[in-house]
């Protein structure tokens, strides 16, 4: 995925999700996006490797820094944070994958405590990251 990080900036695909998130989504405004950014980083990481999210994810968090004129480091945090964050799926953190069968769960049973986790980790996070990392 590493690779994949590096092409996504090399061949201005990153550089193209940040201006489609922007346009979209975003509307300019800093803590939205840093919020989408951490989202979606969330998201990621419940299916994909965290360091892999992380690193498909960075290019398009400093990108869209750049095109904001913030600071890039809450928005690189809110990657590491996101990263970090994977509580929906038994795939998304081998952890998950570990206590799956041995605790009796289901697929469907990360749902309920991940989500309001999940939640309670953005509504706490944003707020913090314009505090700790101004933009």
């Amino acid at each position: 995925m590493v690779t994949v990080a590096g092409a996504m900036t090399t061949t201005g695909t990153a550089d193209m999700l940040t201006a489609l998130m922007l346009k979209t989504v975003g509307s300019g405004e800093p803590v939205i996006v840093l919020a989408l950014i951490l989202v979606v980083t969330m998201t990621l990481s419940d299916f994909i490797n965290n360091a892999a999210t992380a690193a498909v994810m960075c290019p398009i968090a400093l990108g869209t820094a750049a095109q904001l004129g913030v600071n890039p480091d809450s928005f690189l945090m809110a990657v590491a944070i996101g990263a970090s964050c994977a509580f929906l799926t038994p795939i998304g953190h081998q952890n998950n994958t570990l206590i799956l069968g041995p605790g009796g769960f289901r697929f469907g049973d990360y749902w309920r405590l991940g989500l309001p986790l999940e939640i309670l980790i953005v509504v706490v996070s944003v707020p913090l990251l314009q505090v700790v990392w101004p933009l």
